[in-house]
């Protein structure tokens, strides 16, 4: 097995020292990545290039290998070579008809030779003989010398043959580890896990920061896409990833922030804690996956009055795309289904959320709010290497989920209350209670353990959350109620 592998080229073009730094980062890093596959792999480095040579690898090993140079960023791209003693032109031939005889098949193709050293031939007497021997020797369509559809590569070198069979396009960016760290604030839905990745590609060190707004099942979903991002595009650097417990910051605005600044409100909260967490990791700067005027509280005007919670540099690699655009890269790295499936806590959202947010009153608002809250909650953080959260991903955290409810068994409203007073849950001989989402914690408890309860909020997604999380903490008489669309007049 033989790969080289080309840098990414914004690397070519940095000053000698700063090159030699970056490309020694690079081959640092597949040493690492590359060590857990199980047989000898030396990597060697030039000014332009990565080799990997393993005498012993077979085709899975081989596939491995370009497994881990497909996702390492820092690399433009990457070829597999076979390589042969040179021997005559009859050698040549029959050396690339080994390998290109079948790709060929029903294909218009020319051959294309780089050569370097004193030989008997010329480049293209060696292209006109291997071109004609395939030709003959195999089904291809016919040989174009102008954009055919296959290209044969071949590089000769002195006395060796190297037979290109293919090429594949790398991340680009640069090695992870040659930029500073940055803290990226995670919610796990298609935002902010591609513009975690985005930071990865250019050779930023990502650690997590995940703001637990809707319990233990939120959490683990969250943790599950981090430590795919983590391992499929930035193992070669251990990293962090860290909860904060936001229930009571989230239940504070809730009960005493003016209801059109309870978004902006919450970006600033978070932007504090996100702050004092990179501090702590001595992290120099954040990363948010908010993209201009997507939603109410990402207006120039309101991301500038957010961002002055903090003096801490906010990175916004979305800042411009479009959601089609973002949804895109996450299907393409391989992160769609899982935000797919990601709950979108919507515990709060402003009935008349304001655009045009103005510093003065969010101040005013903030004011209100007691700011040792968010203390305890950074103090209550919890930091994790990323590698260690593993064991966690196959917690049962399912609930039953019912359309329908029998009489004697209760259903529990956790919207808004603003959400309860415009449209209040009335189901004909059910007990249905009134209890908040962020009271639910406190007072379930404090519930008849006999009774079976069923949670429902208007679109499904903080009930399962509370359920789940209601479950993990020992109840096991909750699940949700989630009624089919046909009895929505149930619902006054």
């Amino acid at each position: 097995m033989h790969f080289v592998v080309k840098v990414f080229p914004e690397i070519i073009m940095k000053t000698p020292p700063v090159r030699k730094r970056f490309i020694k980062q690079l081959r640092d890093n597949l040493r690492l990545l590359l060590a857990n596959i199980g047989v000898q792999i030396d990597v060697q480095r030039d000014w332009e290039k990565i080799e990997i040579r393993s005498p012993e690898a077979d085709a899975q090993i081989t596939a491995q290998v370009a497994e881990v140079l497909a996702h390492t960023p820092g690399i433009a791209n990457f070829v597999l070579i076979h390589e042969y003693p040179l021997g005559d032109l009859e050698s040549i031939f029959q050396h690339t008809l080994h390998h290109w005889r079948e790709p060929l098949a029903g294909k218009t193709f020319c051959v294309r030779i780089k050569r370097v050293g004193q030989h008997s031939f010329s480049s293209v007497e060696a292209e006109k003989y291997v071109g004609g021997g395939l030709l003959q020797h195999s089904q291809a369509k016919g040989v174009i010398l102008q954009k055919p559809e296959i290209t044969v590569p071949l590089e000769i070198k002195g006395d060796r043959l190297w037979v290109v069979t293919s090429k594949t396009q790398g991340l680009g960016g640069y090695p992870l580890g040659a930029q500073d760290p940055v803290l990226s604030l995670i919610s796990g839905g298609f935002d902010s896990t591609v513009s975690t990745y985005l930071c990865i590609k250019r050779g930023l060190r990502a650690h997590y920061c995940f703001f637990n707004l809707g319990g233990r099942a939120h959490e683990i979903g969250v943790k599950e896409v981090a430590y795919y991002l983590w391992n499929k595009y930035g193992a070669s650097h251990r990293v962090k990833f860290v909860t904060v417990p936001f229930e009571e910051v989230l239940k504070e605005i809730l009960e005493k922030v003016d209801n059109a600044y309870m978004g902006v409100v919450l970006k600033r909260m978070m932007l504090r804690a996100a702050e004092k967490v990179a501090e702590s990791l001595e992290i120099p700067a954040l990363v948010t996956g908010e993209s201009v005027a997507q939603v109410a509280s990402q207006t120039l005007i309101n991301l500038n009055v957010i961002d002055r919670a903090v003096d801490t540099v906010v990175l916004r690699p979305l800042v411009t795309m479009d959601k089609g655009e973002i949804i895109d890269i996450s299907r393409k790295i391989g992160t769609e289904s899982f935000a797919a499936s990601m709950p979108e806590y919507c515990g709060v959202i402003s009935v008349n959320p304001t655009t045009k947010a103005k510093l003065p009153r969010v101040e005013h608002e903030e004011s209100k709010f007691d700011m040792a809250i968010l203390e305890c909650a950074f103090s209550e953080r919890r930091a994790q290497n990323i590698d260690e959260i593993v064991d966690e991903l196959d917690a049962d955290l399912s609930v039953p989920m019912v359309g329908e409810i029998s009489a004697g068994q209760v259903v529990i409203d956790i919207r808004h209350p603003d959400e309860q007073e415009a449209n209040p849950l009335k189901l004909d001989g059910i007990d249905v209670r009134v209890i908040p989402f962020y009271s639910l914690n406190n007072q379930f408890a404090h519930l008849d353990s006999s009774l079976q309860y069923f949670l429902y909020c208007q679109k499904g997604v903080m009930s399962q959350l509370h359920a789940a999380n209601l479950k993990d903490a020992g109840h096991l008489n909750v699940g949700v109620y989630r009624p089919e669309p046909r009895s929505a007049c149930a619902i006054s």
